[in-house]
């Protein structure tokens, strides 16, 4: 304890100075918890507001798909260079370095594999198991229009409920069926109903008309979604226009591990979504790393 010998009167009160608190940086974060803002910094960068997330959680439904062949050759390198990592259990347990500092975005649902019907998925992950793994948020797919639309919700509300009992977000991920028309009129209603239910913030998929309000008329940040490998200029021009019209970041991974620098093009995404990097200086930048990453 401290040595009670030469104690001094406390006189530095600044009464005249009003107590500051500062509203937390991210949108309708406003009034979670300590802990659950302390994971949300660890995956969005305070001083900008947005965050670089790599997803490399394809294989629980897809297998080993191209570029996550070996994941310790073809993404351990990159993590410096993202703000997050979406991943499952078993790869962050075998494969992840246990002194990787950033967020862990877990995934928490799963089942079905692409030979069946994807809506089907249960909760896959224990909260408890979540805990022991420090993670920063649970990820947790939501088929709106989906055969099996209602199980899925209340896999993310059961996480919610959990999440909120020990101060970890939960990241609801927008899915769009073979069926689905992929327009704002469609990702508004699946990101409000998500938001509406408890999720803390959610992935979803840019469109080039009506995006703004699809992340206007959602109260928590959305994460655009990388989607399908596009040409790097394409993919640059897709995050810049999301982060431009009100995504709070990006989540990508074909666009990424796919590319024929990964490191560059991670780097080149970071310029866009944390600088504004215009596209085809990001380009640039792009193709600039990657001759000095060949060498």
């Amino acid at each position: 304890m401290a040595d009670l010998d030469q104690i001094r009167e406390a006189k530095q009160y600044h009464a005249d100075v009003p107590v500051q608190t500062r509203p937390f940086f991210l949108k309708g974060a406003n009034a979670l918890d300590w802990g659950m803002q302390n994971r949300f910094s660890r995956i969005f960068d305070p001083t900008t507001g947005r965050t670089v997330m790599l997803a490399i959680d394809h294989g629980y439904f897809m297998g080993p798909t191209t570029g996550l062949e070996r994941i310790d050759l073809n993404i351990v390198p990159l993590l410096p260079y993202c703000d997050a990592l979406m991943l499952t259990r078993g790869v962050l347990r075998s494969t992840i370095p246990s002194t990787f500092g950033r967020g862990v975005v877990l995934r928490a649902s799963g089942g079905p594999s692409i030979l069946k019907e994807l809506s089907n998925e249960q909760i896959a992950v224990d909260i408890e198991d979540a805990i022991r793994l420090n993670v920063a948020a649970l990820a947790v797919q939501i088929f709106i229009g989906g055969e099996y639309e209602t199980q899925s919700v209340h896999n993310m509300t059961r996480l919610v409920d959990l999440g909120n009992r020990y101060g970890i977000p939960i990241f609801a991920v927008t899915a769009v069926g073979k069926q689905m028309t992929r327009d704002a009129q469609y990702f508004r209603l699946a990101c409000r109903i998500c938001a509406e239910l408890g999720a803390q913030f959610i992935k979803t998929y840019y469109v080039a008309d009506g995006f703004d309000t699809v992340a206007a008329s959602c109260p928590v940040p959305l994460v655009m979604a990388g989607g399908k490998k596009l040409p790097e200029l394409d993919a640059l021009t897709m995050a810049y226009n999301a982060v431009d019209q009100g995504a709070a970041g990006v989540d990508m991974g074909r666009n990424i591990f796919q590319a024929d620098a990964p490191a560059a093009m991670l780097q080149a995404v970071r310029a866009v979504v944390h600088q504004k990097m215009p596209p085809k200086q990001a380009l640039e930048l792009y193709e600039t790393l990657k001759r000095e990453q060949g060498r």
